[in-house]
């Protein structure tokens, strides 16, 4: 067979044995699994340019009236339905039977579950066919949202759906660290919907995962829950500066920072970089997609302590011996004002503990110093005052030979 001429006719190759699939289910997972090619090769936003393809799709194939072509326009009508042209696709006159049942599914369940440090929520919601016979079994759409990146990270459908709730319930029920609740269905679709917009801008996919291929289907699906009735959850506001120094005295007063010492700490030195290196665990924190500076975690105090403080702070040796004892005194802290179990802060202060030495790697190399950030370390080595402009303007005089020369 000769190669397809243009992308439609690779749609077509691709689906050639769409009309002898069993079950709406199965051409939907074929159908949702074509259109990850196209979102996963887009370079501006994902979502309009599946749905923009479809519909080119939809009209470059108007005329084709094999059973295979016919059956996979109904497919990305009922995956895509605001495609241009989508409403008006008609059923050709071999198609299957299952056809009938393309999206005509019903929501059975709704659910959330995550970890408690609020790292990840992950939202699942159960759906079953009007007819299973020829609709297919009972499935599950979960969706995976990321709040240290502010992104719908992954998206998976897959059945049967009382085993991927059951499989849910049993790791939550056996896991302190994780939690499990009903939720209700509009939140769920606005929470879901809300970070996957963001993750349809992003030049770059997650790596691991279905995001891609199932992401069709499983908006389609979502899409047949109701708008949010509830508000929205709500993310902590930015700490003001009263907000600040109020937090900061409570956590210098607490059992917490008198276990690390930080309470004995004297000479001024010794407190500018107390001071310093709270500072950072606090700017840090805003700096996240949800700027809580008591959610805490190990991969939070890994996104700090092995690259945020590295890329954005010059740290002298007095910060760099500081910042670890601060960072595991803060994790204990966090824990105890947040009511997590003790098993979350013991975990979170042995992943610290074991990243210190990376930490120290990282420090002394440089080698996760931003431009600026590694331009103001060499002033600071060289005696230069980095707030002083003067003094700037005349080491950069001196050496404007050498940043010739290095450029």
């Amino acid at each position: 067979m000769a190669a397809p001429q243009n992308p439609y006719d690779a749609v077509l190759h691709a689906a050639r044995d769409v009309a002898k699939l069993d079950c709406a289910l199965d051409a939907e997972m074929l159908g949702t699994a074509l259109l990850g090619s196209v979102y996963s090769v887009a370079v501006t936003d994902r979502a309009t340019a599946v749905r923009e393809f479809v519909g080119q799709f939809l009209s470059a194939t108007s005329r084709r009236r094999t059973a295979s072509a016919t059956t996979i326009r109904e497919v990305f009508a009922a995956l895509v339905p605001d495609a241009p042209g989508a409403a008006e696709v008609r059923r050709g006159t071999q198609a299957p039977a299952w056809t009938e049942q393309l999206g005509r599914v019903r929501p059975t369940g709704c659910y959330a579950y995550g970890d408690v440090y609020g790292d990840q929520t992950s939202y699942l919601v159960t759906f079953a066919y009007d007819d299973p016979e020829d609709g297919g079994p009972a499935h599950a759409v979960v969706a995976l949202v990321d709040h240290n990146i502010g992104i719908t990270k992954d998206i998976f459908v897959g059945g049967p759906a009382e085993r991927v709730l059951g499989q849910v319930r049993e790791m939550c029920a056996t896991d302190e660290l994780t939690w499990f609740r009903e939720e209700d269905p509009g939140r769920l679709r606005g929470e879901v919907s809300k970070h996957l917009e963001i993750t349809d801008g992003l030049s770059e996919l997650p790596s691991d995962g279905n995001l891609a291929t199932d992401r069709a289907l499983a908006t389609a699906r979502l899409g047949l829950l109701p708008a949010s009735t509830v508000p929205a959850l709500a993310e902590p506001p930015e700490l003001s500066g009263p907000d600040r120094e109020r937090l900061l005295r409570d956590f210098l007063s607490s059992p917490e920072a008198a276990r690390f010492t930080l309470n004995d700490v004297s000479g001024d030195d010794e407190l500018a970089s107390l001071h310093f290196c709270l500072s950072l665990i606090l700017d840090h924190a805003a700096s996240l997609p949800e700027p809580d500076p008591l959610r805490w975690s190990p991969a939070v105090a890994g996104l700090f302590l092995l690259d945020w403080v590295h890329r954005r702070a010059v740290l002298d040796m007095d910060d760099a011996a500081m910042l670890p004892r601060v960072t595991r005194a803060w994790s204990a802290y966090a824990t105890r004002k947040r009511g997590l179990p003790a098993a979350a802060w013991e975990q979170t202060d042995t992943v610290v503990e074991e990243m210190i030495p990376e930490f120290a790697r990282l420090y002394a190399t440089g080698e996760k110093r931003s431009p600026a950030t590694a331009a103001v370390a060499q002033l600071i080595s060289e005696g230069v005052d980095p707030n002083d402009t003067d003094a700037i303007d005349a080491w950069i005089e001196t050496n404007r030979h050498r940043l010739t020369d290095d450029s």
